[in-house]
């Protein structure tokens, strides 16, 4: 099979990477669930381990993902094999490792450098290839102070390079013609287009990093207007933030949406899953889908998704003309 690559500023990587936030297992924001319920840690460095084999050299997760547990069970996963993949991690947010509670921000350059050694700690590396603020919005002096922070990591060889996971054009844009500065991660699926934030990327030479590429997994196809997820799952839990589920129920536009587009993309033997990866390919040269997981299969699944490439420009129109954007 051809290698399918993108690029993260001068670093190579798989054009997927696996986003890391369901292994971290259960943790809590705001009194609520905020991971996707209890995993299986073997399964889940079996499943990274799995998709290393597959082809995927980039993993993102967080220190906030699980409190810490996510960060770990990457190490763990990744150990003897450190040199061969490309890590991205984020920071900005408080959090209890025996409580699993997220409880608050920080982002002052002690906490970053606090944050930093706890994460090189627990991923068992000196150095993290790509260092994401994880934090929604901040003033532009405050983003500044944050990005020299950052910067003197660079210098210090802790990190290799930096960005903001945001979907805030004036976020993406403090940091975008930054020389460290090589990616933004935001939203992007077959619902949610980003071509504002994909064109910054594009014109700055960033790589756009795309968490929720499948819509928190309505995209797989798995879950119909009978579905209900439990309230120890971040999408049954009653977050207001939580796009495409409420109470833990499929929103039946989104639903609706799938069932439009479901032709297209299962077109060439593709799973839904693999038509919605390749969607995200197809809006961008830049564009790198980090779709989550919980095991094996899903990672293979995942994985897969590389060696059917991106949807044609043809069939990207049709499916925004059917979604009503154009």
């Amino acid at each position: 099979m051809q290698e399918f690559t993108r690029k993260i500023g001068e670093i190579k990587v798989s054009a997927m990477g696996l986003g890391c936030w369901a292994i971290g297992g259960q943790f809590f924001l705001d009194g609520k669930a905020d991971g996707y319920g209890n995993v299986e840690n073997g399964e889940s460095i079996r499943a990274v381990r799995q998709a290393y084999d597959l082809g995927i050299t980039f993993f993102d997760t967080a220190d906030a993902y699980g409190a810490g547990h996510s960060e770990v069970l990457l190490g763990k996963a990744l150990k003897g094999i450190r040199d061969k993949v490309v890590i991205a991690s984020k920071f900005g947010n408080l959090y209890n490792e025996e409580t699993k509670e997220v409880s608050g921000v920080d982002y002052s350059p002690g906490y970053i450098r606090k944050a930093l050694k706890e994460s090189l700690r627990r991923l068992q590396t000196d150095y993290i290839d790509l260092y994401l603020l994880h934090i929604w919005s901040l003033p532009e002096e405050e983003a500044e102070i944050v990005a020299e922070t950052l910067d003197e990591l660079v210098q210090e060889g802790l990190i290799r390079a930096y960005g903001w996971s945001t979907d805030l054009l004036d976020c993406a844009k403090m940091f975008a013609s930054r020389k460290n500065c090589s990616a933004i991660e935001h939203n992007l699926n077959i619902f949610e287009s980003a071509e504002a934030i994909i064109d910054i990327c594009e014109s700055n030479n960033l790589a756009s990093i795309n968490r929720s590429p499948l819509a928190m997994g309505l995209l797989s196809g798995k879950f119909n207007t009978n579905t209900k997820l439990p309230q120890n799952d971040v999408r049954g839990a009653g977050h207001e933030w939580v796009q495409y589920f409420e109470d833990g129920k499929p929103k039946q536009e989104f639903l609706d949406k799938l069932s439009s587009a479901r032709e297209i993309l299962t077109s060439g033997g593709r799973s839904l899953v693999q038509g919605a990866l390749a969607y995200i390919w197809a809006v961008g040269d830049n564009t790198i889908p980090i779709p989550g997981f919980r095991n094996v299969k899903q990672a293979e699944e995942n994985a897969r998704a590389m060696e059917f490439g991106p949807l044609s420009k043809e069939q990207i129109n049709e499916i925004d003309y059917i979604l009503g954007r154009k």
